[in-house]
């Protein structure tokens, strides 16, 4: 592997500009691609096997004017104070109102309030509910256009109208987190590297990547039905994993550069050592994203693959384009002019890095360090116990939106209820006496405590499959609700053996019920596929049962810790002020299974970029404790600005005001932080320094029948070494001076010189004196590894 990524990192430096050209007419012919793609489509929920997916279906077939995968909205009417809908003014203008509804495009239904009782008792509120032939990412502008006139038109005419429902427009979602995420890692990559190019590189070919990503998702739209949640996943991840691969590679450039290599070798070097922990790190990430796949919902499967795509790229970018880069920007990487005293020192050898020193005090403290890390993990862990899921309805929009006002008004008018009325399908078609099946269930809905208004049954052309609805008298994400769900399917079971009809219960707080509960099923059975795969990658990588089993449990740590922020402060309602959440509830189905499969890429990613250096540094031969400390002076100060920029980026998201937004940004960014500061740079270090030698040992019949991939470039050096054997290499203090093409002979970059460069520079040859001398850097570019 290292060799190989040494030869294509050679390779691309060399052809840089034909590398860099390919790349342009990549991105411009699927940008071309995409411009004339569909785009993404329905993000609605689609779950294959449950009750309500079936009552769709059936629904579908027996009732296709009631469009029952269509979208839908409620179009709210309350009257002025002291005035009454009633009224005849104002009855008129919601008439008129509902008429233009009706003439809407791609309306297939709306009802009457008045003449379908859907006035409160008081009068003063009532609402239609409006069906679209299309789902809701189908819903054109013109039908938008008419919601916003049918708005205007009854404020116009005094009274207040809301709408709430999917078929209603969104607000444009804001791009703040997203620049606020770019300007942060900036700002960390110009600290980290202490120079503009340098800190432009892995932006630079972190945006390229993005966007070839991203393209390539919507282009995929001509061929497979994508949810439209897939291209915000995607871009997310592609840039955070992009900026950091790109990091690690420019990073291990710099300090070969200063090793005293010349361009081309360092970035050979550069890309077969840090390239291959890149290509792992890349392969765990795809793993856990792709393994969203086993869940069986649509949307998630879309959203896992198009994101494992987006790293894809970003780990091809990271191997061929960002060399081709290094070879314009050349040794103008190395331009320090931002460094400060301190940052010079260390460059210089003198002194040590923060990483360095902390890396030291853990392990001349791992057991202190370790009991304060896991109890602390474990504390933040306990509020996971009262874990509660629902998916999000329009309670959780930001206060002021017209879907808020439209849930919050229906509410106080005729009960939460109204806002997640529960569709119910009798399918009577195996039954003797249908309309008598029908009826049972109708009776037996009348009477159940939580059930607020029941709609008669009406049935289909054949008379065999019956249509009724019921309103719960508690909120559509309530544990109340829920239970309703069940107890009404319990009695099915009675029904269909009293009458051989079959009863089934869907409409969108069914479906959200059932996604919620096959979400819930389906955590153990992922986490079990993703760890397991991700194992035997770390197996692979640094050849120790030890250090897959620690970084394992070191994720699951952090994942209990950061569901126990979230339930803390989205269920809970701890520190809501400062988060600016107005309202506690369930936590979103949808955010721990992501969570987990998004932050367990992250979190091998920090581990094979910070335990790959130290496994580097014990096979060449460093004492245990000695190669964790060596691992952190390489690797730590990059891990660290990786984790800062992810941070960032994630915590961006918590300025958004939808609290499906904030939970996100919150777990993410709480994820990161968790896992890599506690875990890695400290609960591993400390594992790391109590087990020695112990954390690399590998049973001997299994290190024969496992692959050696040579992760650590242990087979490069010594091929490397092997045709320099009959040189002298000359010592280089820091760096190499320019020459007209950059890419010049070395030198100090610091100005300090050593007594002895003369005395080592000193023709004190044997053998033949006609035969010229090569220095060994100059040999190096002529190694047997590089193919003509």
């Amino acid at each position: 592997m290292a060799t190989f990524l040494y030869r294509l990192g050679r390779l691309a430096f060399r052809r840089r500009r034909v590398v860099v050209m390919l790349w342009v007419a990549v991105l411009a012919a699927i940008g071309i691609g995409a411009m004339t793609a569909p785009g993404t489509s329905s993000g609605a929920l689609s779950v294959p096997g449950t009750q309500s997916q079936r009552a769709i279906d059936l629904l579908r077939k027996e009732f296709p004017q009631a469009s029952a995968d269509g979208a839908t909205a409620r179009v709210v009417f309350e009257a002025p104070s002291g005035q009454k809908l009633t009224s005849a003014a104002n009855r008129a203008e919601v008439e008129s109102l509902v008429a233009k509804l009706e003439n809407s495009p791609q309306v297939s239904g709306v009802t009457d309030p008045f003449a379908s009782g859907l006035v409160s008792r008081s009068g003063t509120i009532a609402y239609t509910q409006v069906s679209y032939k299309v789902a809701q990412a189908d819903v054109g502008a013109a039908a938008h256009t008419v919601q916003t006139d049918v708005v205007a038109q009854g404020e116009k005419a005094g009274l207040k109208v809301s709408l709430g429902g999917n078929a209603v427009e969104n607000k444009a979602t804001s791009k703040a987190a997203e620049l606020i995420g770019v300007g942060v890692a900036a700002v960390v990559l110009v600290i980290t590297f202490g120079s503009m190019i340098a800190a432009g590189l892995p932006l630079l070919t972190a945006i390229l990547g993005v966007a070839a990503a991203v393209l390539s998702v919507t282009l995929a739209t001509h061929f497979f039905d994508l949810a439209s949640s897939s291209t915000t996943l995607a871009l997310m991840l592609g840039l955070a994993v992009a900026i950091d691969y790109a990091l690690f590679i420019v990073s291990r450039y710099r300090n070969e550069i200063r090793d005293g290599h010349e361009p081309e070798e360092a970035c050979g070097r550069a890309v077969g050592t840090a390239g291959s922990a890149v290509v792992f790190a890349g392969l765990t990430v795809i793993v856990a994203l792709s393994g969203l796949s086993v869940i069986g919902i649509g949307m998630l499967t879309s959203m896992g693959l198009a994101s494992a795509f987006a790293v894809t790229v970003a780990v091809i970018i990271a191997l061929t384009l960002l060399p081709a880069v290094l070879g314009f920007a050349g040794l103008r990487i190395m331009n320090g002019t931002l460094h400060t005293r301190r940052m010079k020192a260390l460059e210089r050898g003198e002194g040590e890095s923060m990483g360095v020193r902390w890396a030291k005090f853990v392990t001349r403290n791992p057991v202190k360090v370790l009991a304060v890390s896991v109890a602390g993990l474990a504390l933040l862990a306990i509020p996971t116990m009262s874990l509660k899921m629902a998916l999000n309805d329009d309670s959780g929009k930001p206060p002021g939106t017209t879907q808020r006002i439209a849930y919050d008004t229906l509410s106080k008018g005729f009960g939460p209820g109204f806002n997640g009325p529960l569709t119910v399908v009798v399918d009577a078609r195996d039954s003797d006496d249908p309309k008598a099946a029908a009826q049972d269930a109708y009776t037996m809905l009348s009477k159940l405590d939580d059930v607020a208004a029941v709609r008669p049954p009406s049935f289909n052309q054949a008379g065999d499959v019956a249509l009724l609805g019921a309103v719960p008298k508690s909120a559509p994400t309530s544990e109340a609700t829920k239970d309703l769900v069940g107890e009404i399917r319990d009695h099915g079971a009675t029904l269909r053996q009293d009458t051989g009809a079959d009863l089934m219960v869907t409409g969108l707080t069914a479906v959200n019920i059932d996604v919620s509960t096959k979400l819930s099923d389906a955590l153990v059975p992922y986490l079990a596929i993703v760890v397991g795969l991700a194992l035997i990658l770390l197996l692979l990588v640094f050849r120790s049962i030890v250090i897959p089993l620690k970084a394992a449990l070191g994720f699951l740590l952090s994942v209990v810790s950061t569901l126990g922020v979230l339930v803390a402060v989205f269920q809970w309602g701890w520190l809501k002020d400062v988060f600016g959440v107005d309202q506690t509830g369930p936590i979103v189905s949808l955010l721990p299974i992501v969570l987990i499969g998004v932050v367990f890429g992250l979190a091998m990613d920090y581990e094979v970029f910070l335990v790959s250096r130290m496994r580097e540094e014990y096979v060449h031969g460093a004492e245990p404790t000695q190669a964790v400390v060596q691992g952190f002076r390489h690797s730590g100060r990059v891990v660290t600005a990786a984790a800062v920029i992810m941070v960032s980026v994630f915590s961006g998201f918590l300025l958004d005001d939808e609290a499906l937004i904030k939970s996100i940004g919150l777990g993410l960014a709480a994820a990161v932080f968790f896992d890599a500061f506690v875990v890695r740079m400290t609960i591993v270090p400390a594992v790391m320094a109590l087990l020695g030698h112990r954390s690399w040992t590998l049973p001997k019949w299994l290190d024969r029948v496992l692959p050696d991939v040579d992760v650590e470039g242990e087979k490069l050096r010594h091929a490397l070494e092997a045709e320099q054997t009959d040189s002298v290499p000359e010592p280089v203090l820091a760096g190499v001076h320019t020459g007209s093409d950059d890419h010049g002979a070395p030198r100090a970059f610091t100005g300090v010189r050593s007594s002895d460069d003369t005395e080592t520079q000193a023709p004190d040859q044997k053998g033949d004196p006609t035969e010229p001398q090569t220095p060994a850097r100059r040999k190096l570019l002529k190694n047997p590894l590089r193919r003509s």
